[in-house]
């Protein structure tokens, strides 16, 4: 399947976002298991976690308008 220009960059905005929140949620689940040690930093996690959420969103709301964008040219063209 070929993909617009900006339908591969919202797919590849949505799978580094999505690869960003699970490295996020491996590292405040391993911040909970402490080993006698002080307790880590959840912050940069926490945050870094809403940044992805973030680029998620905003790379679907990219590829919907992608597709919408091709669905009216076909429609057109048709």
């Amino acid at each position: 399947m070929l993909l617009s220009g900006a339908s591969q960059a919202g797919m590849r905005g949505i799978q580094n976002g999505m690869e960003g929140l699970r490295a996020n949620a491996s590292e405040l689940a391993s911040a909970r298991q402490m080993d006698g040690s002080a307790a880590r930093d959840i912050s940069k996690p926490l945050v870094e976690q809403t940044q992805n959420v973030q680029q998620v969103e905003a790379s679907a709301k990219v590829l919907s308008a992608s597709d919408e964008m091709i669905g009216r040219l076909i429609h057109e063209i048709a």
